[in-house]
């Protein structure tokens, strides 16, 4: 299982690599707020473990295994975004109330707190009361 350093690595590469199916030590270094050190490190042990592909000098990818830890750490990532805007909290407080709850919360209650998403959204667009 990723510590939660490996897993906003994870993230943030999935995300990266969506649309051109890599990413490079430089974007994630800039996403991330780090060192380009850094990213290096942390691909070589994310390699070791089986959840991307580096090579010196080249791009970035995902294995199968880690496309779907990526795929479901956005997933939580928006699920959980969404919920925390719709009951009230405040913007610039949401990443860090994020970062606390992502790695204690499993696939079954991300899949409920999906619904419980889905079902407030639709209340707010058809009860303009709901605010």
């Amino acid at each position: 299982m990723p510590t939660s350093g490996m897993e906003d690595y994870i993230e943030q590469i999935y995300v990266l690599t969506m649309t051109r199916g890599y990413a490079k030590a430089c974007e994630i270094a800039e996403a991330l707020s780090v060192h380009p050190s850094s990213v290096t490190r942390m691909a070589k042990k994310l390699s070791r473990e089986n959840y991307l592909v580096y090579e010196k000098y080249r791009g970035i990818q995902l294995t199968s295994r880690g496309e779907e830890a990526g795929k479901n750490l956005y997933r939580k990532d928006r699920v959980l975004k969404k919920l925390l805007h719709l009951i009230g909290v405040e913007n610039h407080a949401i990443a860090s109330e994020i970062k606390g709850m992502k790695q204690t919360l499993s696939p079954g209650t991300i899949e409920k707190m999906e619904l419980l998403v889905e079902f407030l959204e639709q209340e707010k667009k058809q009860n303009p009361l709901f605010s």
